[in-house]
């Protein structure tokens, strides 16, 4: 008697009931989500014993994960006796499951894991949402020009895989821009083109840290940067920032020694003070003599209200120990999806490595067209004019919003940035307050969660660039007048 032939592999793809993605923002380790995406599937039905699941290789190949990582996560679905392993046969989901499979609900990740990317979910903008310039002032029919040109126009080769470190044109622009707006001197060659912070942040330690690595990172810091460095192989290191920025003097106390510290010197994230010059420059000695390396996430430095923009910490850096980060999403449109790096000279030929071997590089329709948007004076005019735009929004809002809801906030307005925080005082609830803002359509952050170690002040940080007029603001202020209660 014939064996009956052995079960396909799962192919996730092909089951739209079966998801296998991961969530890098999230502070649950990703071998852990495939265990949950795993145990939600068979709880569910998308899987039955002895379907057979994809070889390590090949899942950690289309989840673009380390082998390693999917080997933990099914050695522990097997120890649960989730999954059984038959050699040859491959892996197959266990025909004896635990008896909590057949009925547990979906397990859900804790709501303050994932609040900070609520917002980055591919919908309609919200109003008061952070980090999000003013859409509908950007130049629009200039851009579809643009790109239309660049649509029709270009050569069969366009259509292969772009250059992994930017396309070369960009690059020049980039470059060029950092020269005359930044201070920042460098060669093209020096320029990386990436998807966002946290890909510059991959290239960046791949390309320079190891194992262990300590990693200075503000406390109160960027929030949406911290779930991806604490499931780095670094060791994050929380260092306080107080109203001259991140306290160098208490970093060299923490971790003299550390590898990296990621730092926002112009308009620091969330609390939107300047990093002094004093401190600047401490943090420079400090990176020289223990030979460490500063990352400079230039975010927003664009927009700055009172003078001109504050060169950049790159532009003192006489070491080559800064590696400086900048963006496209708040200066254009977050859609985009482009961002670059300025690697230190002495770290280019590892940066090239990594970058041949992390991705196969950004889109070219969209490199090119943003280094046409550079090229045609179109990008220095927007910026000029959001300027403007932003200094009148702001001020708008933070008088509405502080005449409608009193002594309930304190908005103190900082010289830079595009959002604003709301203090209040000790005794409120900033997460539920934000909780039942967002009930009613507002999508501001509890400034309590972006602290680490150091005490957690209350206040709610709200991104101002979208508020388009006055009647606008006293809108989204009785909204939150509401909420107060």
């Amino acid at each position: 008697m014939k064996k009956p032939p052995p079960k396909p592999e799962l192919d996730p793809k092909s089951d739209p009931g079966i998801d296998l993605t991961i969530d890098r923002t999230l502070e649950l380790p990703m071998y852990l989500q495939i265990c949950q995406r795993f145990k939600t599937a068979i709880e569910q039905g998308h899987l039955h014993a002895g379907d057979r699941v994809p070889a390590v290789r090949a899942l950690a190949t289309e989840l673009n994960l380390a082998r390693g990582t999917v080997e933990m996560a099914y050695r522990i679905l097997t120890d649960e006796g989730y999954l059984q392993v038959r050699g040859a046969a491959g892996t197959v989901v266990s025909p004896h499951l635990p008896q909590p499979a057949v009925h547990k609900p979906q397990a859900t990740v804790p709501s303050h894991s994932i609040s900070a990317a609520l917002d980055h979910d591919g919908r309609a903008p919200k109003p008061l949402q952070l980090g999000l310039p003013a859409l509908d002032a950007f130049p629009r029919k200039v851009w579809n020009r643009i790109v239309g040109h660049r649509l029709r126009s270009s050569e069969p080769m366009r259509l292969g895989y772009p250059h992994p470190a930017g396309y070369d044109q960009l690059r020049e622009r980039i470059a060029t821009y950092l020269g005359v707006s930044r201070g920042v001197v460098c060669l093209p060659e020096q320029v990386f083109v990436t998807t966002g912070l946290r890909n510059t942040l991959e290239l960046t330690l791949s390309s320079l840290s190891i194992v262990g690595n300590e990693f200075w990172f503000e406390d109160p810091g960027y929030i949406l940067a911290r779930p991806f460095l604490q499931n780095a192989a670094v060791k994050l290191v929380p260092v306080p920032v107080d109203e001259h920025g991140l306290i160098v003097e208490e970093g060299k106390r923490l971790s003299p020694y550390a590898k990296f510290a990621l730092v926002t010197p112009s308009h620091q994230s969330p609390l939107g003070v300047t990093l002094s010059l004093e401190r600047r420059m401490a943090l420079l000695d400090w990176a020289s003599n223990a030979g460490s390396w500063i990352i400079e996430d230039d975010y927003d430095s664009e927009f700055r209200y009172q003078g001109r923009p504050l060169p950049a910490l790159k532009s003192l850096d006489r070491n080559d120990r800064v590696i400086y980060a900048g963006t496209f999403s708040k200066v254009m449109f977050p859609g985009l999806r482009l961002a670059y790096v300025v690697a230190p000279l002495s770290a280019v030929a590892r940066f090239q490595a990594v970058s041949s071997n992390l991705n196969a590089g950004s889109p070219y329709l969209f490199q090119a067209s943003v280094a046409d948007f550079m090229a045609e004076g179109h990008f220095s005019r927007h910026l000029k004019k959001m300027r403007m735009l932003y200094a009148e929004r702001r001020a708008i809002t933070q008088r509405v919003f502080q005449q409608e809801l009193g002594d309930r906030i304190r908005i103190n307005l900082q010289p830079g940035g595009m959002h604003m925080l709301a203090q209040l005082a000790d005794d409120e609830n900033d997460v539920l307050l934000d909780e039942r803002a967002r009930a009613v359509g507002l999508a501001m952050h509890p400034l309590s969660r972006w602290y680490i170690d150091a005490k957690p002040r209350q206040g709610l940080l709200m991104g101002f660039a979208n508020v388009t007029d006055e009647r606008e603001a006293m809108r989204l202020a009785k909204k939150l007048k509401e909420v107060f209660g």
